[in-house]
């Protein structure tokens, strides 16, 4: 077994010791992964969730709004989704949408823009106020990278359902997603709801990193977990700070 593995498995193992306290104490996590296109959320949601409990754990990928959902306040759809005692509900992509996606495309607005970027800080601290543990991932990957991995889903066919129309988008506008992803994290970067950036390049040591994160964050003072978990590199893992748009940490 490759020492890859063996780290997984004791990570996992860990996880699901935490996700049955975590059950027994009712409480209510939500992790939310965001990134640039094939920055890893897939693989890396995969590995967290391949051994926690089936019915108390939920991954949600909204599909594009309906015209009724168009009309309700953005935040509506994904308030539903929220998790209830006992629950660990991960989001592939979420309500940043709209700092991301929409932006790049034109799907919203400038105003709307606007109003998601100054309510989504004050929606969090309602959220974590009510009990709910917040953790947002922000994987980033090289334009490189990028390129490597676009071009292996258009020519794998077990890989034809990852493929989209936005795939050339992301390439061509990568510049615009740079800017999007800049003015998102700063704006929405708070003390209760901070964004951890994961440089996802290498997808196995970004998934490692991840579980880590999570154990040592929702953990709290739990030696067991804690010392299962060790430390992560900051080199690979990192709470985001303005800086590290400008060192070399995030791409540009």
């Amino acid at each position: 077994m490759s020492r890859y593995k063996d780290q997984l498995i004791a990570l996992q193992t860990a996880l699901v010791a935490f996700q049955q306290q975590a059950i027994a104490s009712g409480e209510r996590i939500v992790v939310v992964l965001e990134g640039r296109d094939t920055a890893g959320k897939d693989g890396a949601i995969k590995r967290i969730a391949e051994h926690m409990s089936v019915r108390n754990t939920r991954i949600i990928a909204l599909p594009k709004p309906s015209d009724v959902q168009r009309s309700q306040w953005y935040f509506q759809r994904y308030i539903d989704q929220l998790p209830t005692a006992g629950e660990v509900v991960i989001f592939n992509r979420s309500w940043y949408n709209r700092a991301g996606v929409e932006v790049v495309m034109g799907f919203s607005n400038p105003e709307e823009q606007a109003q998601f970027l100054e309510q989504a800080p004050d929606v969090e601290k309602l959220l974590v106020d009510s009990g709910i543990r917040l953790i947002k991932l922000w994987l980033d990957v090289s334009r490189e990278e990028q390129a490597k991995r676009l071009k292996a889903r258009r020519t794998d066919p077990l890989m034809a359902l990852k493929v989209s129309a936005l795939d050339a988008v992301a390439e061509d506008c990568w510049n615009d997603y740079t800017k999007a992803r800049d003015r998102m994290l700063l704006a929405t970067h708070t003390p209760y709801a901070p964004w951890i950036c994961v440089r996802a390049d290498h997808k196995k040591s970004a998934r490692l990193a991840i579980i880590r994160h999570l154990l040592l964050t929702l953990g709290g003072k739990d030696k067991t977990l804690r010392k299962v978990a060790g430390e992560n590199d900051p080199a690979v893992l990192f709470e985001f700070e303005s800086a590290a748009l400008t060192d070399g940490r995030l791409e540009r």
